[in-house]
């Protein structure tokens, strides 16, 4: 099982076992189920300040949450709401991932990493990454040792490295910061 394409699957806690000392598989199944509530618990309260936001805005949507890879991913969509679409474009679904994870550390006490997606703003993302990896692969085929792409997020970055290994290339960030970019180069 991957982390990029599959379902976390909660684990029920063992049944008492009647004072029995409890196995180590026992433990782990304990520590897995707690870890993913932590993770469910952090996705209704990302869902819950998204959901007052909208109420807020006067929007409708459609609010998913899922677990993947012990990381919530919050979903907003819409059938036919046009207004949504405002909230969808990267800096605004950046910045309200942003606002959606400090709510949810002011809860919780523990860093969120959370995924925000509005209206397909992701998947949209995605594809707009790939032209940008293509783009680089093209100038290293052409002769150039390395291609650097423009600044981006940690998890903008990490999709990147996804693509760029499944292209078969290395690629590496550099920078600090706002500069926190990816250079990519043959292997």
């Amino acid at each position: 099982m991957t982390s990029d394409d599959s379902t976390t699957d909660i684990v029920e806690p063992a049944a008492e076992n009647d004072g029995a000392v409890a196995s180590s598989d026992d433990q782990e199944a304990r520590v897995a189920s707690d870890d993913a509530a932590d993770v469910l618990d952090e996705g209704d309260i990302a869902a819950d300040y998204i959901e007052e936001l909208l109420d807020i805005c006067d929007f409708d949507g459609d609010i998913d949450i899922e677990v993947r890879g012990g990381r919530s991913y919050i979903s907003v969509d819409s059938s036919g709401e046009q207004k949504l679409r405002v909230l969808s474009k990267p800096d605004t679904v950046n910045a309200l991932q942003e606002l959606t994870r400090i709510a949810v550390q002011t809860k919780t006490g523990e860093f969120s990493r959370l995924i925000l997606d509005i209206g397909g703003s992701r998947a949209t993302r995605e594809t707009e990454l790939g032209r940008l990896v293509d783009v680089a692969v093209a100038k290293l085929e052409d002769g150039a040792t390395s291609a650097a792409l423009p600044p981006m997020s940690s998890y903008e970055r990490k999709l990147v490295h996804d693509i760029v290994a499944a292209r078969g290339f290395t690629s590496e960030s550099e920078g600090e910061g706002r500069d926190r970019h990816t250079v990519i180069t043959r292997p």
